[in-house]
């Protein structure tokens, strides 16, 4: 999956799986909720204190009092002390788990995007439906995926996050059903998030 060769197509392919992947549980609408301030079904950009707006990380809310925490590779060590300095100020339990070598994650961008994840996925991706900042768990080419509509320069952009296991199968799926629309490898480039 990882490539250096650049694309300017229309529609991109990225492997991003050497970003750092931070998957945190906590007590449903507890204070690590009000915390990260964003719910179940969304994403936002926030600063390497994960409380505050900014463009470090990504806090995704991924499931009911779940979230991945993504960030710009090598930063482990600091997003997990974010994590556990959070975590210590909010009472009830809260687990975490560094799962940056255990979880694959593409990016696929361009305007064709939803119509390529419509051929491999149920669910409605259109801007009206799946606005930038939304969220969802699902199936992609019968693969549990979560998806994250996070958008570059008003271009839309899905991040799709499996089991490393099954990133290629991913890749290689996301490849062969957008070769009709044009879809091309574009290399990883640090930071990426």
């Amino acid at each position: 999956m990882v490539s250096g060769r650049r694309s300017d197509a229309a529609l991109v392919l990225t492997d991003c799986t050497p970003l750092v992947k931070v998957a945190i549980k906590a007590t449903d609408g507890g204070p690590m909720a009000e915390l990260f301030g964003v719910p179940f079904g969304h994403s936002a950009r926030r600063s390497a204190d994960l409380r505050t707006p900014g463009s470090e990380v990504l806090v995704v809310g991924s499931g009911p009092a779940e979230w991945l925490v993504l960030a710009a590779p090598g930063t482990q060590d600091r997003v997990m002390n974010q994590v556990n300095g959070a975590a210590a100020e909010c009472a009830g339990l809260v687990t975490y788990v560094d799962l940056t070598h255990g979880r694959a994650l593409v990016r696929l961008t361009g305007a064709r995007a939803a119509d390529l994840l419509a051929k491999e996925c149920g669910l409605d991706l259109a801007t009206d439906v799946r606005p930038d900042g939304s969220a969802a768990r699902t199936a992609v080419a019968k693969l549990a995926t979560d998806i994250v509509r996070d958008d570059r320069e008003e271009v839309p952009s899905f991040l799709l996050h499996c089991e490393r296991s099954s990133g290629q199968y991913l890749f290689d799926s996301l490849l062969d059903a957008g070769r009709e629309l044009g879809v091309e490898v574009t290399g990883f480039q640090p930071p990426e998030i």
